[in-house]
C-alpha cells in the first residue's frame, strides 16, 4: 500500500475533508470559469455557500462533455472551463480527435502531482513493488495515458517502454528483460496470448507475474480476465481513468474484486441513472453511470462531469484494508444497446461468449440493425471460432441461450471463421453498424 494513512483512513472521514474541499473548488470554479458561473447561476448560486456541501451536490447540474467542446474558440481551444494562466500551466494533453477536434486538457504542477500520486496509489494496488521491472506498451506522445507511465518512476519500478505497435519488440522485452510486470489494454493483452500461443512462444511461462490492463472495459470480465490468465500466466488486474479528469483513477488490488478509488481526496465519485440525471446513492450494490467531480484542480476542474462509464458499486469491507468504494465497469453508457427494455452492453455480451472456450476466440461483433439505441429482437451476434473449429449449429444455440439466460436478451447468433475480425494492439471494438 502506497500511503496506509489515505488509503486506510474511514469513507466517512474522507467525505468530511472532501467536503472542505468541495467548497474551495467551487468558489474557485466561480471565480475563474465563465461557464460554469452561467451553468451555476442557472441553478440558483451566485457564492459558493449557496451550493451547500457535497450532501447537495446532485442539486447541481451535471456536465457534458459536449457543453466543453461548444465553447471552444481560436483563441480559446481549450474551453470556457479554463481557470488557470497560460504561464501555470506545465503540460497540455489531447485526446486522439477520432470524431473531431482533438480536446485538450491542460495540467498545473499540482494537477500534474495529483495525477501521478493516484494513479501510483492505483497501481500499488495490483502488487507490483519497488526494484521490479514492468513493461508498458502505453504511448507517451500527446494523449493523457502517457501521465501514467510517471506513476512507476514514483512507485520505485524500473520501467521498459514499449509503446503501441511494437509487438515483436514487447514479446523479445519480456524473453530478454525478464520482467515482473506488464501494462496494457485488456484487447492488447488478448491478441499477445493468441500471437504468442501461434509461434510457440511460451508467454505463461514467461516472467511475468502480474498483468496491469485499462483504457477499456474488459479486465474484470470474470470469463475474459480467466482467458487473459490462462494466456500470460499471470494476476490481472485493472484500473480505470477518465480523460478529462485523471488518468487510472480507480485500481484493483490483489483480491481482485472491483477497482478501489486510488485519487481519494482529489475526485468525489457519484451515480446516476444514465436516462434521467437522476442521483442513486453510493452504497453497496449500487449500479449507474459514473459522475466525477474534481476537488482540488487548478487548470480545467470539472463539476459533476459524465464519465458515460457504467460501473457496479461495492462499499463492502476489502481485506486488502482499502476503505474507498470500489467500481467494476460494466461498459460505456455511450455503447449501451435496449433492446425490448433490456440493457445490453457489448463487453457483457463478449464475456458471455468468451465462456465457450476453447472452442470460439473470444472475439465477437455486436451488429445492430437500426439506428440509435433502441434495438428489436433479435439481436445479431458475430462470434469468431477458434482456429481449426468448423461452424456448429449446436454451439450456435448453446451461446444464443446463454446469452438469453444471462442478459435475458433475444440474439441470432452467426459463427464466423477464425481471423474473421481484426486484431488491435490497443483498444478492440465489439459493436460493427452497417454503413
Amino acid at each position: 500500500m502506497l500511503e496506509p494513512e489515505v488509503e486506510t483512513r474511514p469513507w466517512e472521514e474522507q467525505l468530511v475533508l472532501d467536503d472542505a474541499s468541495y467548497r474551495s473548488q467551487l468558489a474557485y470554479l466561480l471565480a475563474r470559469s465563465s461557464i460554469y458561473r452561467a451553468k451555476l447561476a442557472a441553478a440558483g448560486v451566485e457564492v459558493a455557500g449557496d451550493a451547500g456541501g457535497l450532501d447537495r451536490i446532485a442539486e447541481l447540474p451535471l456536465t457534458e462533455k459536449s457543453e466543453l467542446k461548444a465553447t471552444l474558440t481560436a483563441e480559446n481551444p481549450i474551453g470556457a472551463h479554463l481557470c488557470a494562466e497560460p504561464s501555470d500551466l506545465v503540460r497540455i494533453y489531447s485526446t486522439s480527435g477520432t470524431t473531431g477536434t482533438p480536446s485538450y486538457v491542460p495540467l498545473t504542477a499540482r494537477d500534474l502531482d495529483d495525477w501521478v500520486t493516484g494513479s501510483a496509489r492505483s497501481y500499488a494496488a495490483s502488487g507490483v513493488a519497488a526494484g521490479q521491472r514492468i513493461v508498458s506498451t502505453y504511448n507517451a506522445g500527446p494523449f493523457v495515458a502517457g501521465a501514467a507511465l510517471a506513476s512507476f518512476d514514483r512507485l520505485g519500478l524500473c520501467h521498459v517502454p514499449i509503446g503501441t505497435g511494437n509487438t515483436e519488440r514487447l514479446l523479445r522485452a519480456v524473453e530478454l528483460l525478464r520482467p515482473d510486470a506488464a501494462v496494457l489494454t485488456p484487447s492488447y493483452a488478448a491478441h499477445l496470448a493468441e500471437v504468442a500461443a501461434e509461434r510457440g512462444v511460451d508467454l505463461a511461462g514467461s516472467t511475468v507475474a502480474r498483468v496491469l490492463v485499462a483504457g477499456e472495459p474488459g479486465g474484470g470480465e470474470p470469463a475474459f480476465r480467466a482467458r487473459l490468465e490462462e494466456g500470460w500466466g499471470a494476476r490481472v488486474t485493472e484500473a480505470m481513468g477518465v480523460g478529462d479528469v485523471g488518468i487510472s483513477l480507480w485500481g484493483e488490488c490483489e483480491e481482485q474484486d472491483g477497482m478501489h478509488l486510488g485519487a481519494r481526496g482529489f475526485v468525489h465519485p457519484e451515480l446516476i441513472d444514465s436516462a434521467t440525471g437522476k442521483s442513486i446513492p453510493l452504497e453497496d450494490g449500487a449500479s449507474g453511470e459514473l459522475v466525477l467531480t474534481h476537488l482540488r484542480h487548478q487548470a480545467a476542474p470539472l463539476l459533476r462531469f459524465r464519465t458515460r462509464d457504467h460501473v457496479d458499486v461495492q462499499t463492502s469491507p476489502c481485506p486488502c484494508g482499502r476503505t474507498a468504494p470500489r467500481v467494476r465497469c460494466v461498459g460505456r453508457t455511450d455503447d449501451m444497446l435496449v433492446v425490448r427494455g433490456v440493457n445490453v452492453f457489448p463487453s457483457a455480451v463478449r464475456d458471455v461468449v468468451n465462456a465457450f472456450a476453447p472452442r470460439v476466440s473470444g472475439h465477437i461483433r455486436v451488429r445492430p440493425e437500426a439506428a440509435g439505441v433502441k434495438q428489436e429482437p433479435p439481436l445479431p451476434v458475430a462470434v469468431e471460432l477458434a482456429r481449426g473449429t468448423e461452424p456448429d449449429a449446436e454451439l450456435a444455440d448453446a451461446i444464443r441461450e446463454r446469452l438469453r439466460a444471462v442478459l435475458v436478451v433475444s440474439t441470432r447468433v452467426e459463427l464466423v471463421p477464425w481471423g474473421s475480425f481484426a486484431r488491435n494492439d490497443y483498444k478492440g471494438q465489439l459493436t460493427e453498424r452497417p454503413m
